[in-house]
């Protein structure tokens, strides 16, 4: 197994504590010199904030860790692509370099409806790659959703 399958499944372990707490599977780790310094996941709703993403989250522990902001010699893995909020806070983190398990066509912005990491006119551009552990990543993700459906349809029946 390569780093980046190894640190996305540290993500996933992640993620799944958020499903725990009735939030969307998303996970995240930041490593620095093949240490893991910084562990996040979403609890936008445990927390009932915008906020709570799980790369906020991360970043805000990664900086406590190095004691600044710029976090230019980490990496982060993700399990889902990042919200054009997480990706705004990753270029301003000066973060070189993100790994993504699945791809956020409804929301994603290092390229599925816009590209963050990649606007020239901003003092950093974050290197992207994506496809790590892909199928575990969005099987996750629509596990999630499909169970969430069902629930809501059992209330809803059990309303009636």
């Amino acid at each position: 197994m390569d780093n980046d399958e190894k640190y996305m499944r540290a993500a996933i372990k992640q993620a799944r504590k958020a499903v725990q707490n009735g939030d969307v599977p998303i996970g995240c780790v930041i490593v620095q010199n093949g240490v893991i310094i910084a562990r996040g996941y979403n609890k936008r709703n445990a927390k009932k904030t915008t906020l709570a993403h799980a790369e906020l989250i991360a970043i805000e522990k990664a900086s406590k860790k190095v004691g600044d902001w710029r976090l230019e010699d980490c990496t982060m893995y993700i399990t889902l692509e990042p919200c054009q909020m997480c990706a705004g806070a990753i270029v301003q983190a000066r973060i070189p370099k993100v790994v993504v398990g699945a791809m956020n066509k409804k929301a994603g912005c290092a390229g599925s409806i816009l590209n963050m990491f990649q606007i020239k006119e901003f003092n950093h551009q974050v290197e992207f790659v994506n496809g790590v552990l892909e199928e575990d990543c969005s099987s996750m993700l629509s596990d999630f959703f499909k169970n969430l459906r069902m629930e809501i349809k059992s209330e809803r029946k059990n309303n009636q």
